[in-house]
């Protein structure tokens, strides 16, 4: 039987502890002075700067939907509209097919059912008429 080797395992070298931290005192690898050796620097600190910081260069947006890809609406496609296998096409049939309620319909492919739009759901003027032309309606 071998006999297991002694393994001390050594505890982290805390900086700026003094001299019983096992890493030296006073500027304790620091360096001497300076902002850097005081404290962390926040990660958004651009120093002192006569132009606007980051922050302040960002166009200021108010109210809850900051983000602009929020204010995009989902794309349907004609053929994708068809293919879900409604012929009245409202809300609540678009949420069951996991859309969003910000959703535009665009006129791309080509649409051979009737098919109803109910409510006020965003479109293009030629879905609009390739719609009627296959003999929709728009509600």
């Amino acid at each position: 039987m071998e006999k297991l080797i002694k393994v001390k395992q050594r505890s982290k070298k805390r900086l700026g502890r003094g001299y019983g931290s096992g890493k030296g005192g006073h500027t304790s690898s620091r360096g001497t002075k300076g902002q850097k050796a005081r404290r962390t620097i926040h990660p958004m600190f651009e120093g002192l700067k006569r132009k606007k910081s980051l922050l302040g260069r960002l166009p200021l947006q108010r109210g809850k939907l900051k983000l602009k890809s929020a204010l995009k609406p989902e794309i349907i496609s004609l053929t994708t509209l068809e293919g879900l296998g409604f012929t009245k096409v409202g809300w609540a049939e678009l949420t069951k097919a996991g859309y969003g309620r910000n959703i535009k319909i665009l006129a791309s492919g080509k649409l051979t059912k009737k098919i109803e739009i109910l409510g006020e759901i965003k479109m293009s003027a030629a879905a609009n008429k390739k719609i009627v032309e296959a003999g929709g309606k728009i509600f």
